[in-house]
């Protein structure tokens, strides 16, 4: 900090605008995910408007087929939906970390990253255990979390894979006599 009350507060001014824009995509995540625990997206409500939209792509299919269908559409929802989340809360962590000048290696974004989303997928659940319409199951943390571990995963392959090799620092001459 500086001596200067009005530069030091412009100074936090500044880091507070870049930690909410590196928090606002998570946060608008967790709203999807709030707004999609409500009744109105319920199974009984998507069932109709997502069986029109595959029978335009996929052609008709018959009761007992939409309603298998329709499960796999919803599950695949939570699992990718999670997923996602949990890779903007790692970027919510990572650049946290750049802004407050800490050092934290990539597995601790992670950690924090899953943490997070188990504890919005926890509370999803525990809320809808209160929306009529709406059940809350164990078993869909556990899916969304296999989402968040999956997605976390192949991002992490993706950076391994698409980072330049590293390779020993170039030596001097005077290294090689």
């Amino acid at each position: 900090m500086t001596t200067n009350p009005e530069l030091d507060n412009n100074v936090g001014q500044a880091q507070a605008w870049r930690l909410f824009r590196a928090w606002l995509p998570a946060m608008i995540g967790v709203l999807c995910i709030m707004m999609e625990s409500t009744e109105t997206f319920s199974s009984a409500h998507t069932s109709g408007p997502l069986h029109r939209l595959w029978e335009a792509i996929f052609g008709v299919q018959s009761d007992q087929d939409w309603s298998e269908i329709h499960h796999i559409i919803r599950k695949t929802g939570h699992f990718l939906g999670y997923g996602t989340l949990s890779l903007l809360f790692h970027r919510a962590w990572r650049l946290t970390a750049v802004i407050m000048h800490q050092s934290r290696q990539r597995i601790e974004n992670i950690a924090y990253a899953l943490g997070c989303t188990l504890v919005v997928a926890s509370g999803d659940e525990f809320h809808q255990t209160f929306v009529p319409g709406r059940t809350g199951l164990v078993r869909d943390v556990l899916l969304d979390m296999v989402g968040a571990c999956t997605l976390q995963l192949l991002f992490w392959l993706f950076v391994l894979a698409t980072r330049p090799f590293r390779t020993a620092p170039p030596t001097t001459a005077a290294e090689n006599a």
